[in-house]
C-alpha cells in the first residue's frame, strides 16, 4: 500500500467551489504517483487561504511561513539539503498570488539559483482572505473590492518573468484541467526549480463580482495574454550540481590564503585595539594585516570596521580583538589600545564617546598633529603621517605599538606583509623602520 499524503477524510477548509481544493487534491495525486517518501517531503505554505493547507497533510514536515517568504524558506531548505546532506529533500511551496507578489524577489532569485524545489502559485486574481482586493495578477477590467469598476492595469505575467530568470521548468494550468496532477508530478520530478502557476476561482469574491466560471477560466487567460501549458521543461544544473563542480575546481588551501600558525604570541588576556584614521588611507587594510599577523602568532581575532557611506572621505575606524581563547563577544566596551592617525579618526572616536571609555591603563598612540582631549592615561606621540605618509600611517602606528608592547612578534607582521605584497614588502618595511627606532 502506498504512502498517504493528505489526511484521510479531512474536510477542506475552503469556500464551496474554491479551486484551492482542486489543487490540493491534484498535489496529493501527484505525490502518490511519484511515491515520494513522506519523510523526504516538506510542504511549505504561505499566508492567506492557501496557508490553510497545512492541516490537510499527514506528512511529517509542514512549515507555515511569513507572508511572501515561503519560497525563501523552501529555497534555504533545498540549498542546505542539496549541498550539506543527501539531496533527498523535496520542498513543495503553496503560495497565493498575493504572497507571490510580496515575495517576487525570492521567486526570481530561486529561479536563478535553481535549488531542487517546486512552487505551486494559486492565482485567483485577487486577495481572497482579506476582502477581495486587487493584486498584481488582477486582469484588466476585473472587478475587485478596490477596483469596483474594473482594474485599469494589466496583470503581471509571472511566466515570462520567471522564464527570463532562467527557471528550468514553468507551467501554467487551469485548476479545472484534467491533467493538473500529471503536470504537478512532472514539476516535482523535474530536477531544479519548478513552478506551476494555477489559474483558479475565488468563489467568495471573484465569481460574485465577475462573470467567471470554471469554463470561463480559459477565456480569461486568453484575454490576459497568458500562454497555457508547459512553457519550459529544460535541463539545467541545479545549485547543488554547480557547487559540486566548483568543489572539484577549488584551489588548494594555500591559494585560498590559509594563514599558517608559525609564530607564538605571549598574550594572557583578550586585548581590544581601535585604529582610527581617514577613509581611503588604508586604515582597515592595516588593521587586517595586524589581524592576519596575530593569527600567524596563534591568536583568535575579530575585526569590525566602520566608515561613512561615502567610502573615500571622512573617517575610517577598525576595531580588533586579539585573544588566546575563543572570542564570544565582538564589541569593545573599554579599549586597551587606541591608535589615532588622523583628525577624522579622532573626531569619530569623540563623537562615539570612545575617549570616555579610556582607563588609566589604556595605551594611546597618536599622530603628532592630531588634537586629543585630556585623557587619564599614557599618550605617546609619533610623526605617523609626516614620516610614513598618509596611506601608511595606520600601519606605522601598528609597527610602533608592536615594537613597544611585544604583544606578538614583529616577524609575524613582516611575514604577513611579504605574503600580501610579495617583492614590494621590503620597500614598505623600509618606510616603517623609523617607528622601530622610535618605539
Amino acid at each position: 500500500m502506498g504512502a498517504t499524503y493528505l489526511t484521510p477524510g479531512g474536510a477542506l477548509p475552503y469556500c464551496k467551489g474554491c479551486s484551492h481544493g482542486l489543487v490540493l487534491r491534484a498535489l496529493g495525486q501527484a505525490l502518490e504517483r511519484l511515491a515520494v517518501p513522506p519523510e523526504d517531503l516538506a510542504i511549505v505554505t504561505d499566508i492567506g487561504c492557501v496557508g490553510l493547507a497545512d492541516a490537510q497533510f499527514s506528512t511529517p514536515h509542514t512549515i507555515h511561513t511569513t507572508h511572501g517568504r515561503s519560497t525563501a524558506f523552501a529555497a534555504g531548505m533545498a540549498l542546505a539539503d542539496g549541498t550539506l546532506a543527501q539531496g533527498r529533500l523535496k520542498p513543495v511551496v503553496m503560495i497565493g498570488d498575493g504572497g507571490a507578489m510580496i515575495g517576487l524577489g525570492h521567486l526570481v532569485n530561486a529561479a536563478l539559483l535553481n535549488p531542487n524545489m517546486t512552487v505551486l502559485v494559486h492565482n485567483n486574481f485577487l486577495f481572497g482572505m482579506t476582502g477581495g482586493q486587487n493584486s498584481a495578477f488582477t486582469p484588466e477590467d476585473f472587478v475587485t473590492s478596490t477596483t469596483p469598476t474594473g482594474s485599469t492595469t494589466p496583470p503581471l505575467d509571472l511566466g515570462q518573468l520567471l522564464l527570463a530568470s532562467r527557471a528550468p521548468f514553468f507551467a501554467r494550468k487551469l485548476a479545472t484541467d484534467r491533467d493538473l496532477a500529471e503536470v504537478i508530478a512532472r514539476a516535482i520530478a523535474h530536477p531544479g526549480f519548478a513552478v506551476v502557476e494555477i489559474l483558479e476561482l475565488c468563489t467568495a469574491y471573484a465569481t460574485r463580482w465577475n462573470p467567471l466560471t470554471g469554463a470561463e477560466l480559459k477565456n480569461l487567460a486568453d484575454r490576459a495574454g497568458y500562454e497555457l501549458g508547459i512553457l519550459r521543461a529544460a535541463a539545467r544544473p541545479t545549485f547543488a550540481d554547480s557547487q559540486r563542480r566548483q568543489a572539484l575546481r577549488a584551489p588548494r588551501a594555500s591559494e585560498w590564503g590559509v594563514i599558517p600558525g608559525e609564530f607564538s604570541a605571549q598574550l594572557r588576556e583578550p586585548l581590544g585595539l581601535v585604529l582610527a584614521g581617514t577613509a581611503g588611507e588604508h586604515v582597515q587594510s592595516a588593521a587586517s594585516l595586524l589581524a592576519r599577523a596575530a593569527m600567524r602568532a596563534g591568536l583568535q581575532v575579530t575585526q569590525k570596521n566602520d566608515n561613512p557611506v561615502t567610502q573615500g572621505t571622512g573617517f575610517s575606524v577598525s576595531e580588533l580583538i586579539l585573544s588566546a581563547e575563543e572570542i564570544l563577544f565582538t564589541g569593545i566596551e573599554e579599549p586597551d589600545t587606541l591608535l589615532v592617525v588622523s583628525e577624522d579618526g579622532a573626531r569619530e572616536l569623540e563623537r562615539n564617546a570612545v575617549f570616555t571609555q579610556v582607563r588609566p591603563e589604556t595605551l594611546v598612540l597618536a599622530d603628532l598633529k592630531v588634537p586629543l582631549p585630556d585623557l587619564p592615561c599614557q599618550v605617546l606621540r609619533y610623526p605617523f603621517r609626516s614620516a610614513a605618509g598618509a596611506k601608511l600611517a595606520g600601519l606605522a602606528a601598528i609597527v610602533a605599538w608592536l615594537s613597544l608592547t611585544s604583544v606578538l612578534p614583529l616577524e609575524a607582521l613582516w611575514a604577513t606583509l611579504e605574503a600580501r605584497f610579495g617583492t614590494e614588502a621590503a620597500a614598505t618595511r623600509a618606510k616603517l623602520s623609523p617607528f622601530l627606532e622610535a618605539a
